[in-house]
């Protein structure tokens, strides 16, 4: 980091990055390689979330969610690739320290309203497999919203209090960061984790009852897709934070940043869409301009 020193003070102005490559051919590559998983990542979800707002029979809580899921996973890889392309393309490797701190915030706002979005929907499968009855009423309009709003409301304070904790940077112990990453990591990821396997232990339960194969089947298939979503969200998750306390970066490390950031919402449209013949016909509609069926 680059240090301006008035008087007796040391002022942080800017960071040095390691970067993922040095060699300007293998830059080259990894560019075109990111631009690419960038470009389907914002169109793949912005395709799903088109769908979603033109076809009625997507107009339900779970694809309500979906929808906040999409433009989340937009924001999370705009967040971080776009400044990534241009030091691809650049020699500069510094980062304004106001900028990381900005990186830093909405990184954690929208991974963190990810995290609580994920368990909201895990509650919505609950409802809609072991209390049918009473879904309508236990998910309307309004606590739809209400769920979207505090899951913001509880992230942007994380992210605000992580942000806070290192505006003051200095050459002392990070302990205090590392103690407020971890119980960032309780409340926002074990807490969520605990939640959405107690929800899928319950519908597990009651799909088991359920006597016909078919309905067996088709139970499944609309929670098949969320837990394939919420294993590669928290499994690279966990990976880094038992990384917390590491002195080296290793490839590793690196490469399960990239699986974090990038992968994950790279794959995510793919994972809803892929088995799912309501969301594929309505994403047809969309790409050929129809109307849906009324």
């Amino acid at each position: 980091m680059d240090l301006g020193v008035p008087q007796n003070d040391s002022v942080v102005t800017d960071f040095i990055l390691l970067g993922l490559a040095e060699t300007p051919t293998l830059k080259s590559i990894l560019f075109v390689i990111f631009l690419l998983a960038y470009i389907a990542t914002v169109g793949g979800n912005f395709s799903i979330l088109a769908a979603i707002i033109t076809e009625p029979k997507l107009h339900t809580p779970m694809y309500f969610f979906l929808g906040n899921l999409s433009v989340l996973d937009v924001g999370c890889i705009t967040v971080t690739v776009p400044a990534m392309l241009r030091r691809f393309m650049s020699n500069n490797r510094s980062v304004p320290y106001g900028a990381c701190l900005s990186q830093l915030f909405f990184f954690h706002l929208l991974a963190g309203v990810d995290c609580f979005l994920l368990t909201v929907m895990a509650y919505d499968r609950y409802l809609a497999i072991c209390q049918p009855l009473t879904y309508s009423t236990r998910m309307s309009w309004g606590i739809q919203r209400a769920l979207a709003v505090m899951s913001c409301v509880f992230s942007f304070t994380n992210a605000l209090t992580q942000t806070v904790a290192l505006f003051q940077l200095s050459c002392s112990s990070t302990q205090l960061n590392e103690k407020l990453l971890f119980a960032a990591a309780a409340f926002m990821g074990v807490a969520p984790l605990v939640l959405i396997s107690v929800s899928y232990a319950h519908v597990v339960a009651a799909v088991l009852r359920i006597r016909s194969a078919e309905g067996r089947k088709k139970a499944f298939s609309t929670c098949g897709s969320h837990l394939t979503v919420v294993g590669i969200f928290y499994g690279t998750g966990v990976f880094s934070y038992m990384r917390l306390g590491s002195v080296e970066a290793s490839d590793k490390d690196k490469g399960i940043g990239i699986l974090n950031t990038i992968v994950s919402p790279l794959l995510n449209p793919l994972i809803y869409s892929l088995r799912n013949p309501d969301v594929q016909g309505a994403l047809q509609r969309v790409f050929m301009g129809r109307q849906p069926p009324k």
